[in-house]
Order: structure tokens, then C-alpha cells, then sequence
């Protein structure tokens, strides 16, 4: 399920925010984690199954957010900076 720059890449700091299937990949699966949770989990949500989710939204969803820093934060500053 991996890019052609995912494959070529095995460091994280050189993939993160530079692949846009992972970034849409996390998103979906975001989307749906929660989605999913607020369907199934939200009526209890101190059982096993509606914690498990709530700790996967929160890692796709920090994942994203780290992707999308380095995409349009990190990453055009840092060209900036070499530019001048």
C-alpha cells in the first residue's frame, strides 16, 4: 500500500508530510474511526471496544496533524530559508 517515495525512503523525519496517498489514507481512516464511534460507542463509552477507538482517532488523527504540519508548514519555510 506503500508510494513509490514511501519504498525509496526508510527514515519517518523523510517520508512525513511529503506523501500525499499516506495523507489521504490517514484521513479516511480518521474519518471513519470516528464515524464508527459515534455510531457503535458513544452510548458507552467506558467499554474496551469504545476506548480502542477513541485511542485510534487519536493516533490517526495526531499522525495527520504531524503530516499536514510538515506539509505546509515545515517543509515551504525550509525552502524559503534555503532560497535566500
Amino acid at each position: 500500500m506503500t508510494c513509490h517515495y514511501c519504498e525509496k525512503h526508510h527514515w519517518f523525519r523523510e517520508k512525513i508530510g511529503r506523501c500525499r496517498r499516506c495523507m489521504n489514507q490517514l484521513t479516511v481512516l480518521s474519518v471513519l474511526c470516528w464515524v464508527v464511534w459515534w455510531w457503535f460507542c458513544r452510548s458507552d463509552p467506558k467499554s474496551i471496544e469504545s476506548i480502542t477507538l477513541i485511542f485510534a482517532g487519536i493516533a490517526f488523527h495526531s499522525l495527520l496533524a504531524l503530516h499536514l504540519w510538515m506539509h505546509y508548514v515545515i517543509l515551504p519555510w525550509r525552502k524559503g530559508k534555503v532560497k535566500a
